[in-house]
């Protein structure tokens, strides 16, 4: 139980639960039988346990370095061969359980991975660390759809939500690491922008995403989106402001990032409304 209990901790398990979430919510927008739904999150569950092992079994020297006492292989709790048999093996069911939700969709939940696995491997340290997010992201709503009876890719407005979020969360997610990061060679594209040139980026990345979500469906006629939408439209675009405000008045912390998580749920709860608009 300790064992699991590590390996858990080392998943990042708030992000992996989200956007597990979010991806059975953006089945459910897009009309999946309950089974295929339901594989669906499993799929992106084990996929997302990957990416977050595979990230701390990455990062043990640097995190040992910096003393980041709350990260269980830094702590010493597992050992870095047990977590990369972990981090394989969940890639390994990830795969596996997406392929009977058809070939498009295996590939695509390949790519998600795989652009994670290549931030994590290094790319994060690059002046194009957010190109797997944007990457990822843009896909990610394609997955549930190509998990589909009928499968397709996502609408283009969907695409663009999508990678409009995900660099909200790359741009938020790393700011209260930037000091350990630069202490240990880490320098992506955050870090060269500084916080709070990254805070507008992302409150801007989360606007577009809404704006995309808003208007997509409809095919950006403003008459026809409904109240809830407009509802769902302020709540996102209120996060947005709030996660800006937070950087910019007080020092970075997690805060910002579990504020753009939450603007990612209510962007899927918008989509869910938004119904069969979503498939391409």
């Amino acid at each position: 139980m300790n064992t699991v209990r590590a390996l858990w901790g080392s998943a990042h398990p708030g992000p992996s639960v989200v956007v597990t979430a979010l991806a059975v919510a953006l089945g459910v927008a897009a009309g999946l039988e309950p089974w295929r739904a339901t594989l669906l999150g499993a799929a992106v569950l084990a996929g997302q346990l990957s990416v977050g092992i595979s990230n701390d079994a990455l990062d043990v020297v640097r995190d040992r370095a910096v003393g980041r006492t709350d990260k269980p292989l830094a702590r010493g709790d597992i050992t870095v061969r047990t977590a990369w048999i972990a981090a394989y093996v969940t890639l390994a069911a990830a795969l596996v359980l997406s392929a009977p939700l058809g070939v498009g969709m295996l590939g695509a939940h390949a790519v998600f991975i795989g652009s994670a696995w290549a931030y994590n491997a290094g790319l994060k340290s690059t002046p194009v660390s957010i190109v797997p997010f944007l990457v990822g992201f843009g896909l990610f709503p394609s997955l549930a759809t190509l998990s589909a009876a009928d499968p397709s890719l996502a609408a283009p407005w969907a695409w663009a939500a999508g990678a409009a979020l995900g660099a909200a969360v790359h741009l938020t997610n790393v700011l209260p690491d930037l000091d350990d990061d630069r202490l240990t060679g880490v320098r992506g594209l955050p870090h060269r922008l500084g916080p709070r040139v990254s805070a507008v980026l992302a409150a801007s990345g989360i606007i577009a995403g809404a704006l995309a979500v808003l208007l997509g469906p409809v095919a950006g006629d403003v008459s026809a989106v409904s109240a809830v939408s407009w509802v769902f439209f302020a709540g996102v675009v209120a996060i947005a402001l709030a996660t800006l405000l937070r950087v910019v008045l007080r020092p970075p912390d997690r805060t910002a990032f579990r504020l753009v998580m939450l603007a990612a749920l209510l962007l899927a709860a918008q989509m869910v409304a938004s119904g069969e608009a979503l498939a391409g």
